[in-house]
C-alpha cells in the first residue's frame, strides 16, 4: 500500500463516527453488564453501597487489563501470555457471572424474592475481590519492570545531556562559540550555551581521554600565542603565557601550561627568531 493510500484510509469520511460509535457500543455494555453484577453483589450478600463497587471491579479489570496488554505490546511473549490470562479470567468471570444472573432469574416463580444463589456460585463470587486485588498489584509490577527494560539509558542521557558542571570555570568549560578549528580552518558551530568541539587531532585525542579536558587547539597554536606574550611582555612567565592563552578563548589545563612552559623556557635560553614579535 502506497503512501498515498495509506493517507487515506487515515482520513476516511465517518472514521469519527465509528469511534463515537464504539465507545457507545462500549458503555451500553458496561451499562447491561454492571445492572446484572450489581444483583449478583447483592445475592453474595455484599453490604448496600459496596455492590455498587462490585461490577468496576471485574468489568473495570477488564479494561484495564487490555490497556495493559498495549502498554506490553513489546514486552516478552511470556509477559503478554499472563497478561492475556488476567484479562481471559475477568471476562469468563464476567461472562458467567451475567448468565447465572439471568438464569437464576429466569428460575424464579416470583422476582419480588429476589435473586438466590447457591453456595458454590456465592463463594467462588466472594473469591474474586482478593484475587482481583492481587491480580492488580501484578500487574502493576509487570507495566513497571516492562518500563524500566524498555527505557534503561533514560536517567543516564538525561544526565549527560549536559556536559558542562554547574560552576564550571573556563578551563573547564567546552571550545567557546564563535572560534575556528585550527585543523581544518572552518568555523565550529554551537548551539546556544553548548557549543560543539572541533575536531581533533590524534595526539590531542589522545590527551583528552587521558585529562578528560579537551584541548581546545593543537600545541603549534598555543606556542604561538605564548612565544607572541612573552615577546611583547618581555619576561617568560606562566601567568603571561596562562593570561595569553585565555585570552584567546582557549581552555588550558596545567599539563599543557607546563608543557609549553619548557618549549618557551628553552627557547629562551637559546634565543632564536621565536621570540621576535
Amino acid at each position: 500500500m502506497t503512501e498515498a493510500q495509506l493517507a487515506a484510509t487515515h482520513s476516511v469520511p465517518g472514521s469519527v463516527a465509528i469511534r463515537l460509535s464504539v465507545a457507545a457500543l462500549g458503555a451500553i455494555g458496561f451499562a447491561l453488564s454492571y445492572d446484572a453484577l450489581r444483583q449478583m453483589a447483592v445475592a453474595v450478600h455484599i453490604a448496600g453501597p459496596l455492590t455498587y463497587l462490585f461490577p468496576l471491579l471485574i468489568d473495570g479489570f477488564i479494561a484495564i487489563g487490555v490497556c495493559a496488554l498495549i502498554i506490553l505490546r513489546t514486552a516478552p511473549t511470556r509477559a503478554r501470555l499472563y497478561v492475556w490470562a488476567l484479562v481471559g479470567t475477568a471476562t469468563a468471570t464476567s461472562i458467567w457471572a451475567n448468565a447465572l444472573h439471568a438464569v437464576r432469574l429466569n428460575q424464579l416463580p416470583n422476582r419480588q424474592r429476589g435473586l438466590q444463589l447457591g453456595d458454590l456460585p456465592v463463594g467462588l463470587l466472594s473469591a474474586v475481590a482478593p484475587l482481583a486485588l492481587a491480580g492488580a498489584v501484578h500487574l502493576y509490577i509487570h507495566i513497571a519492570r516492562h518500563s524500566r527494560t524498555a527505557h534503561p539509558n533514560e536517567t543516564s542521557a538525561q544526565h549527560t545531556a549536559d556536559p558542562d558542571p554547574p560552576n564550571a570555570t573556563p578551563s573547564t568549560r567546552l571550545v567557546p562559540s564563535g572560534q575556528v578549528n585550527e585543523t581544518t580552518g572552518a568555523p565550529i558551530a554551537a548551539d546556544a550555551g553548548h557549543p560543539a568541539q572541533p575536531a581533533l587531532p590524534a595526539s590531542d585525542q589522545a590527551r583528552q581521554r587521558r585529562t578528560g579536558r579537551p584541548p581546545g587547539a593543537d600545541l603549534d597554536r598555543l606556542l604561538e600565542i605564548a612565544r607572541n606574550a612573552v615577546a611583547s611582555q618581555g619576561k617568560v612567565s606562566r601567568s603571561v603565557v596562562e593570561s595569553a592563552i585565555r585570552a584567546e578563548g582557549l581552555p588550558l589545563g596545567g599539563e599543557r601550561l607546563t608543557e609549553i612552559m619548557k618549549v618557551v623556557r628553552a627557547e629562551a635560553d637559546t634565543p632564536s627568531d621565536h621570540l621576535v614579535g
